[in-house]
């Protein structure tokens, strides 16, 4: 199996940033606020980090069409959909949440921080499942850069 190192790359720092979502929640519940800070800003620089290599593959290099069977390819659309929806929604909501605690407005940080991990796990989740149909369960399709696209070549 020969996988991608980009893709590869980047769905580590999003499964990474779940991990520490997690570790973070588990801190929070045991009252260790320094160490929730500390952990929720590490899983916010990984899913930024995450974000940095996939936009720079989308601009530079392109996305990979689905490459799994004809038949498999609207639902593998309507799940990527899906995905894409949580991750813009979990992204937005995350850095709410975290600006809401550094802010130190609290009662709003600890309403909107659960739902938000949620939504977090979720596009981890998610993620996974449309990196593995990609490049794991079936050969990747063409790949073309936003500037092929646009400016042809």
């Amino acid at each position: 199996m020969n996988l991608p190192l980009l893709p590869t790359i980047s769905t580590f720092f999003i499964v990474l940033s779940a991990v520490l979502v997690a570790i973070g929640w588990y801190l929070i519940r045991r009252r260790n606020i320094e160490a929730h800070k500390k952990v929720m800003l590490a899983a916010g620089a990984a899913a930024l980090t995450f974000f940095i290599i996939y936009m720079s593959r989308t601009i530079f290099v392109g996305n990979t069409a689905f490459g799994g069977p004809d038949e498999y390819k609207l639902i593998y659309t309507i799940f990527l959909i899906f995905h894409i929806c949580l991750a813009t929604t979990g992204g937005v909501m995350g850095l709410i949440t975290i600006w809401l605690g550094l802010k130190n407005r609290l009662e709003k940080h600890r309403k909107l921080g659960p739902i938000t991990s949620v939504i977090w796990f979720f596009t981890a989740i998610t993620g996974v499942v449309v990196y593995l149909l990609l490049y794991v369960i079936y050969e990747g399709g063409h790949t073309t850069s936003v500037f092929k696209a646009i400016l042809g070549g």
